[in-house]
């Protein structure tokens, strides 16, 4: 039997779950950077550790029996694929958060009724692609795009959105970014999730008979805190420089970067204090998303500048190739190598060794990447012929060797691969920290001269190193 966890948010308490039912668990902790931790009670049970968003797609498609994630994530897969094979078990009673339909303040908008005749076209952002559809077609709105993110939606509207469809927890407070909510789209705990057909063939109830949910007090549904809406705002951009700064791992050294540059951003620091910082520098605006979302986000001139990562850069024109986004400046920090990797007990030190398994040992080459792009890419231009690419969502190291056979991932200095028993096979380029830009708005003659500034102060700074 394999069971897929959860790691991040639902990790302590699904811990502390199976702890309190008798499973005795080793190495699934905060602190364990280890993705397969055991049971002393049985054995024989098979456990892997997951981001949550991945364990609802590795459930439906076989690799695991059963799997512990949010709900949110659950009717994000079944939404769309209604008739797979993912079934609902049980309700876990923890790790609450409210899905909710979110709005400016300032846009006139109160109640969902009022979004047809608030916007022309409305554009909605979240991570829930597949359930910001599914609101969407529900409310019946008449123009309506989609704006897929990694993350940080909150910070979208009103200038990039009108709408966006964020978790509580994602969100320090909804006030706190001038935002309204306007409808739940669910009420999302921790769900024990399962295949159908191993349902069907296997027996699972000495597992469940482990699981032992404690009983919770009814928790009341609250309101929806009434609107007080102001009156429609607009602020004139004109020649305003719009800067997009990364969150995550580049954080810290961007903030060390604009620092020694002399740019003076108050509230980005390495504890992410708001996604609104203010820097002092007049005419510039900045806002804090992920570098997964920036190439996009530029190319749709939500957007003039942004630092983001050469590889994410790379993975958008690998998509878009006449995508108007272009890179301006190398900026020297946040160096990776992006690698084609194996595992160890693998019998192949090379991309042309591995093709000559497909048939032999492997039936076909499963490729696992944050880099969805990037990895079709690499698996075309090496000619693997049958593969099939599975996006994840980060530690996508924990996927070999059971679920996939060849991994395209970043890295600094190879030492967690190793740790992992993994092995790089191949190298596929180098990427570091960059400035990218529009190649149609740089040219703007209102902002033109702002832009140029910035982008002198950031390559003298990059060249002092």
């Amino acid at each position: 039997m394999k069971l897929a966890l959860p790691k991040g948010r639902l990790l302590s308490d699904t811990a502390a779950l199976l702890e309190m039912g008798g499973l005795g668990l080793d190495g699934y902790d905060e602190r364990s950077r280890y993705y397969r931790p055991k049971s002393a009670t049985l054995p024989d049970l098979f456990l892997k550790v997951f981001q949550e968003r991945d364990i609802p797609i590795q459930v439906a498609i076989g690799n695991y029996d059963l799997g512990i994630c949010g709900l949110d994530w659950v009717e994000e897969l079944l939404v769309k694929y209604p008739s797979g094979d993912l079934v609902k078990m049980k309700d876990l009673e923890y790790g609450r958060s409210n899905i909710s339909v979110v709005a400016s303040r300032y846009a006139g908008v109160s109640s969902v009724e009022e979004i047809n005749d608030g916007f022309d076209k409305v554009r909605i952002v979240s991570e829930y692609q597949n359930l910001a559809e599914s609101f969407a077609l529900r409310q019946r709105l008449r123009r309506f795009s989609i704006l897929p993110i990694w993350g940080a939606g909150e910070v979208f509207p009103p200038e990039s959105a009108d709408l966006a469809i964020v978790a509580e927890t994602s969100v320090s407070s909804f006030e706190d970014y001038n935002l309204v909510p306007l409808a739940r789209v669910l009420t999302s705990k921790a769900f024990l999730i399962a295949n159908r057909n191993s349902l069907a063939k296997a027996d699972l109830s000495e597992f469940l008979d482990y699981l032992r949910v404690p009983e919770e007090a009814t928790e009341e549904e609250q309101p929806l805190p009434a609107i007080t809406a102001g009156p429609f705002e607009t602020t004139p951009e004109g020649g305003k420089i719009r800067l997009a700064l990364p969150d995550g791992h580049q954080q810290r050294p961007t903030m060390e970067f604009l620092k020694k540059a002399g740019f003076n951003i108050c509230g980005y620091s390495e504890v992410l204090e708001t996604r609104r910082p203010t820097m002092e520098l007049a005419g510039v605006t900045v806002k804090v998303i992920r570098p997964q979302d920036m190439p996009l986000q530029v190319a749709n001139e939500n957007f003039d500048l942004a630092i983001t990562g050469k590889d994410w850069l790379k993975d958008h024109l690998y998509r878009f190739p006449s995508s108007p986004v272009k890179e301006i400046l190398e900026l020297g920090f946040g160096k990776v190598t992006i690698v084609a990797v194996v595992s160890e007990d693998l019998p192949a030190n090379d991309v042309g060794t591995l093709r000559g398994l497909v048939g032999e040992l492997l039936p076909n080459i499963r490729v696992a990447s944050e880099y969805v792009n990037i990895a079709d890419k690499y698996a075309r231009d090496n000619h693997l012929e049958r593969y099939k690419i599975i996006p994840t969502w980060g530690a996508s190291e924990a996927f070999l060797p059971e679920d996939v056979d060849l991994l395209i991932e970043n890295t600094e200095t190879g030492e967690t691969l190793s740790t992992h028993n993994l092995k790089i096979i191949d190298t596929l380029f180098e990427s570091s920290a960059c400035l990218i830009g529009n190649s149609n708005t740089l040219s703007d003659p209102l902002k033109k001269a702002s832009t140029e500034h910035i982008i002198k102060i950031m390559e003298e700074n990059a060249r002092r190193g």
